[in-house]
């Protein structure tokens, strides 16, 4: 698998984000941007980034991995973030956004694929800066009580920040479920002991409700983290694309 840095987006004092442009073997007008989960704290490349790459290439798709800035393991377990703002909302949708826009520059088509946070990211990326379609992956979703996913909601606002209400609703993206532009492909596992299975279920009630193109697939049993390997959603996935 061939691999180059398309392009540094931003650099941090702690770390870098950048896309990795991955070379198809057969040429093609879509591109898909990679989000990993990893709770806004890390990116979890090994089961959810180098997979979905190497798996679209074998469809014959082009496809970046977007390293989006993220808290780090030092700032989520020393609590660093109290005392120096490292990295934290908006960073990663700054980075999503330029990231698309450098997409379209050579690709007609720009779709992204998210897991857990990750999905949160794509979701978000679908109000901000519009892509022509999303997958969450068993997304995190709301930033509400009673089911936050708490590690996800310090890894995204930081310290203090996370107390906010006014932003933990305006990135609860069933609130915006409105302000979404592109069609969503959502899926997760009633299983889940990471992000609570309600994630998926209050953004496709408020994507029904708001008559937005989406499709939800639930499964009982699959848990989390598990990539591309379980439901053979990939293809499923890439197959609803095409009559959307």
């Amino acid at each position: 698998m061939r691999k180059v840095v398309l392009l540094l987006l931003w650099m941090g004092a702690l770390t870098a984000s950048a896309v990795t442009h991955v070379y198809p073997r057969v040429a093609s007008d879509t591109v898909f941007i990679v989000c990993p989960g990893g709770s806004y704290c890390w990116l979890d490349i090994k089961n959810e980034g180098t997979p979905t790459i190497q798996a679209l290439q074998e469809r014959g798709y082009d496809a970046y991995l977007l390293h989006y800035r993220v808290s780090g393991i030092f700032a989520h377990v020393m609590h660093s973030r109290l005392f120096y703002r490292g990295h934290q909302y908006p960073d990663a949708l700054e980075d999503i956004k330029e990231a698309i826009r450098e997409a379209r520059k050579s690709h007609r088509v720009v779709g992204v694929i998210g897991y857990s946070a990750g999905g949160h990211l794509a979701l978000l990326s679908a109000i901000e800066d519009r892509p022509d379609f999303v997958a969450a992956i068993y997304p995190v979703v709301t930033m509400r009580k009673p089911y936050v996913h708490k590690r996800s909601r310090r890894g995204l606002l930081g310290e203090y920040r996370k107390y906010n209400k006014t932003m933990q609703d305006s990135l609860s993206l069933e609130r915006r479920a409105k302000d979404i532009k592109a069609p969503v492909f959502l899926l997760n596992c009633k299983d889940d002991p990471v992000v609570d299975y309600h994630h998926s279920v209050l953004m496709n009630e408020a994507l029904k409700a708001e008559e937005k193109k989406h499709i939800y697939l639930q499964y009982e049993k699959g848990g989390h983290g598990f990539g591309i390997d379980k439901h053979n959603w990939l293809d499923i996935f890439l197959k609803w694309i095409k009559q959307i």
